[in-house]
């Protein structure tokens, strides 16, 4: 049966003022538009709805009854749609955010103070984990979505790059290539070396680059927690790689960073599971989080996304 929302709203019109040109001026259609939609409206109901008079509109009793339950239900559908769109304009509800290790000290803890200041009614809870339990937490739906570094098959996730994190050297400063203003990988590749182990995304990006130059650094030990890494080459251990987003450095440390060249880095990168839709509260705080990250970048004179 092929009537139309348009078709009952008129007749519905048509039906409350009791005439076609009242009910032309109240919805902004002429009376002979009117009329035609209520024609039209009766030969696909194959029923008249409506007794015209010279002097008079008249419901017959199929109009009467189509009129009645009609105009609840169009009035019931209008106020879901406002309701709908109240709810699609509001900030409102719970966030869960889960995020690696550096990330979470190093640019989520701005996030969480812009959205506890511009946005009060959200309540954004951070999970702070490996990278790993990260992105199971997005896949099974555990979290409204993660920040991880890039992922190499990113085929379930939907996914947006916000930063990218460029990879620096991690020395003492009484160490030979402290004296230096830039290091190749391959003099890295030379030494040995402190790294985070696979539970970390930079892990697997770093050996990647090493394989990329023919030349794979001894790996003395291998830490979960980055901040491990500072008190290990700290204490002569080894030289390590981290990203720009672990600094600062320790005070009172021995540490120094130095630029790599090549210029390699990590991308962060908000990831959601395909096809599911964010609240509007977990979309504003995903587009937070993007804008604090390209914030983050400019004020630490890391290139940008």
């Amino acid at each position: 049966m092929n009537y139309s929302l348009r078709q009952l709203r008129i007749f519905i019109a048509v039906a409350q003022q009791q005439s076609f040109s009242r009910a032309g001026e109240l919805i902004g259609l002429s009376q002979s538009a009117v009329s035609h939609a209520v024609k039209e409206l009766e030969q696909t109901l194959s029923l008249r709805l409506i007794d015209r008079t010279t002097r008079e509109v008249v419901l017959t009793l199929a109009g009467k009854q189509l009129a009645a339950r009609m105009a609840l239900l169009i009035e019931d559908m209008d106020s879901l749609i406002n309701d709908l769109h109240h709810y699609g304009g509001q900030h409102t509800g719970t966030v869960r955010v889960a995020a690696s290790q550096t990330i979470s000290a190093q640019l989520m803890p701005n996030c969480l103070a812009v959205c506890q200041r511009d946005y009060p009614e959200i309540r954004l809870h951070l999970h702070d984990s490996v990278q790993q339990s990260v992105v199971q937490a997005v896949r099974q739906e555990e979290v409204d979505f993660g920040i991880v570094i890039e992922l190499p098959n990113s085929s379930d996730f939907d996914t947006q790059t916000i930063l990218h994190d460029p990879f620096l050297l991690l020395c003492r400063d009484d160490d030979p290539l402290a004296y230096q203003q830039t290091v190749s990988w391959s003099e890295i590749a030379r030494r040995q070396c402190v790294l985070q182990d696979y539970a970390s995304g930079s892990r697997v990006l770093i050996d990647a680059i090493f394989r990329q130059y023919g030349e794979m650094p001894e790996v003395v030990q291998q830490v979960g927690h980055p901040s491990t890494l500072f008190t290990m080459v700290d204490a002569g251990i080894g030289i390590s790689i981290l990203p720009a987003l672990a600094l600062p450095l320790p005070r009172e440390s021995q540490l120094v960073v130095r630029k790599v060249i090549p210029e390699k880095g990590r991308l962060l990168t908000l990831i959601r599971r395909r096809n599911r839709s964010l609240t509007p509260a977990a979309q504003r705080v995903w587009q937070l989080i993007a804008q604090q990250a390209e914030q983050l970048a400019h004020g630490r004179n890391i290139p940008a996304v």
